[in-house]
């Protein structure tokens, strides 16, 4: 969608701590991607079953890169919030 903007990426306390304790610089780039991904498109990932808590989790995965992203979307849309990172 053109003039469309990506939503800004945030950290939790938790996934900053993951965010320092990555030292490979595959890892990072594989992590650096997927953030994109999310923050182009807030929906690509899936809702996370069972999750009863609002705003609502989703998870986005890529299992060639290695790389699992929990978040939550603002209400605007305008802000993602990584509460966990698997890279």
């Amino acid at each position: 969608m053109p003039g469309r903007r990506r939503a800004q990426i945030a950290f939790s306390d938790a996934a900053a701590k993951q965010l320092e304790s990555l030292a490979d610089e595959h890892r990072i780039h594989a992590l650096d991607r997927a953030l994109v991904a999310i923050s182009v498109d807030p929906d690509i990932g899936d809702p996370i079953p069972g999750d009863v808590t609002r705003p609502h989790l989703r998870q986005y995965a890529d299992d060639v890169e290695r790389v699992r992203v929990l978040y939550f979307v603002t209400a605007l849309r305008t802000v993602v919030v990584v509460a966990y990172i698997e890279a």
